[in-house]
């Protein structure tokens, strides 16, 4: 009886807990994605730059874009089938270089949890 409760309070808060990441601020994830405009666009006539263009990248999956040359690392994970939700993006943001060994992306991560929240609502709203 008790292993029950415990799991049916583990899956209540796992269920809870998911959502947190979609209650970001696209309006301040606008403005945080100036950190991220050198190397990446997104919306209508977007082009690639040292990035690739970021719009849909929510829910995506990764390395898709036919025309930017990915890493070898990205290359890999798309083929293991990385798909860009907001977990894995979530960590991919904050310690790009932990997330993925070997990745092209020279950017250290941001630091705060809003920030990350905020830029995966951003680039959700560009979709």
């Amino acid at each position: 009886m008790r292993t029950i409760k415990i799991a049916t309070i583990a899956t209540l808060l796992t269920a809870l807990a998911a959502p947190v990441m979609a209650d970001g601020d696209a309006k301040k994830g606008a403005k945080i994605f100036k950190k991220c405009k050198a190397c990446h666009a997104v919306g209508e006539g977007a082009k690639n730059k040292v990035g690739p263009i970021l719009t849909g990248i929510v829910d995506g999956e990764a390395g898709q874009n036919p025309d930017f040359k990915y890493s070898a690392a990205m290359v890999e994970a798309a083929e293991g089938g990385l798909v860009w939700d907001e977990e894995n993006l979530e960590a991919f943001l904050t310690k790009p270089k932990e997330f993925m060994k070997k990745t092209k992306m020279s950017f250290a991560g941001l630091r705060k949890e809003s920030e990350v929240e905020d830029i995966i609502a951003y680039l959700r709203s560009v979709e």
